[in-house]
């Protein structure tokens, strides 16, 4: 098995939806649907695909890659039609390949329909076991296709009233893009804890996973779907069904932290503000006597950006980021893993010689990438290097969509941060408080789930946790 050039954690998926009530041409969803897809690059990097309506049929263009390998021109030309979903996929539920990419589309009782999920069902055992009973078959591993056979289990209902009863049954987190031969929906768990948002666009409508997209495409973002509901898009406009409520909200923290694009707002917060305010409290709970702030790009810069204002310290791009660096894989031999973070980082020694350094990252997965990181800054002669995280120490393993699967391979589950600071041969580490997080963020707690951070998971996980590996 290939290894990544780094030890990110990786989101499953982005999803995009466009309705267009009167398209200048019949290849303009498509093609929207394209660029939308490419702002949303950042969540999945393994597959991409295309499904567009023209009011009879569903066709698909899908594969392995990115979206600019995986949908050409001439794929544009043949998606015809005024309605599309689209889907960048990295896998946590189901293995790697074509047969689990999305959109998937299939063919039940009320015709065609395409769907494209983002996140993580924490039941899927026992769906998969009940459905079998009643003679579902499986094609795949992924459980979007779960939902489409509960979609075909409730078909004698209107689509809408099966979405609800689907939602009773679904565990976990998803966020739903849905297309029929005539309708756009969008379906959000009762717990909100993976984003989805709502937008107008030219005399029509769009539904993505952050409003960086919709930015993206000229679309003006409306507001984000509320937790539990279903968005229903046709020629007559948007409706709004609440399919479920739960007592509680549990927006996903790490998309604030890390996963989504900084100039995104999602449920009202904007993600550079947050980053930046991660930072602030950062610098008021650690007392480093250094130089200069420097970040790891590019996730960890509005966080160094903040450190740097509160502190009163120079801030330094200390490292250089190669942006022409993927989804870079390498062979897992010891030479080359040595010199895989060089591919994407290098230190700038005329910046960071002599100096005593703090770097601001938003998080330490394994260590193996800031250890690295460390090793490098000294060898350009830093003086010292401390380094300060904007999160809390991830200890526990994410259900809900995060590749985080295995607790054993994050390193603050079996080491404590005194352990961790020898292994990554930093001078000192300091990790963010859960309570500063919540305080930058604005010290609502409990409308955000922080369980890889505190172990205080806001949906059953038993089922989860008993998955052989790769289901």
């Amino acid at each position: 098995m290939p290894h990544e050039i780094d030890d990110r954690f990786k989101e499953e998926c982005g999803v995009f939806g466009v309705f267009l009530n009167n398209p200048e041409k019949d290849t303009d969803a498509a093609s929207t649907a394209y660029f939308g897809l490419y702002a949303l690059q950042h969540r999945g990097q393994e597959s991409a695909g295309i499904a567009v309506s023209d009011g009879h049929q569903i066709k698909l263009q899908k594969s392995m890659g990115l979206v600019s390998d995986v949908i050409k021109q001439e794929d544009i030309k043949d998606l015809k039609g005024n309605i599309a979903i689209a889907h960048v996929r990295y896998s946590t539920t189901g293995e790697s390949g074509i047969v689990n990419a999305q959109p998937m589309v299939f063919h039940y009782l009320q015709g065609m329909v395409g769907l494209a999920h983002n996140g993580n069902l924490t039941n899927t055992v026992e769906l998969r076991k009940q459905l079998a009973t009643y003679g579902s078959i499986f094609q795949t591993t992924s459980d979007t296709e779960l939902v489409a056979n509960l979609l075909a289990r409730y078909s004698q209902d209107q689509l809408e009233d099966a979405l609800a009863k689907c939602m009773i049954d679904l565990k976990g987190a998803f966020a739903l893009i849905i297309i029929t031969e005539d309708r756009l929906v969008g379906v959000r768990d009762t717990m909100g804890i993976r984003p989805l948002c709502l937008g107008k666009f030219q005399d029509g409508y769009v539904l993505a996973s952050e409003n960086a997209a919709m930015d993206t495409i000229g679309a003006t973002l409306i507001r984000d779907v509320e937790p539990g509901e279903i968005v229903v898009i046709d020629k007559d406009g948007v409706r709004s069904i609440q399919g479920a409520v739960s007592p509680r909200k549990a927006h996903c923290v790490f998309e604030y932290i890390y996963f989504a694009r900084p100039d995104s707002t999602l449920d009202g917060i904007n993600v550079y503000q947050a980053r930046r305010e991660l930072g602030k409290q950062l610098a008021r709970e650690s007392n480093f006597d250094v130089d200069m702030v420097i970040p790891v790009p590019d996730s960890g810069t509005p966080a160094a950006l903040g450190y740097a204002e509160e502190a009163g310290l120079p801030f330094q791009d200390g490292l250089m980021k190669n942006r022409y660096v993927g989804r870079t894989f390498i062979q897992p031999t010891q030479s080359m893993r040595e010199l895989s973070i060089r591919l994407k980082l290098n230190a700038v020694d005329k910046i960071v010689a002599g100096k005593r350094l703090v770097m601001i990252d938003d998080s330490i997965v394994r260590g193996t990438t800031s250890k690295k990181i460390v090793e490098m800054l000294r060898d350009a002669g830093a003086k010292e290097v401390h380094m300060a995280v904007s999160s809390p120490p991830t200890r526990f393993p994410c259900y809900y969509g995060i590749d985080t699967s295995r607790r054993e391979e994050l390193i603050a589950s079996t080491m404590d941060v005194e352990e961790i600071r020898r292994f990554i041969g930093a001078d000192s580490l300091h990790y963010l408080s859960i309570e500063g997080m919540f305080e930058a963020m604005g010290g609502n707690a409990k409308n955000y789930c922080d369980a890889c951070f505190s172990g205080s998971y806001p949906i059953g996980t038993e089922s989860v946790k008993k998955k052989p590996v790769n289901e």
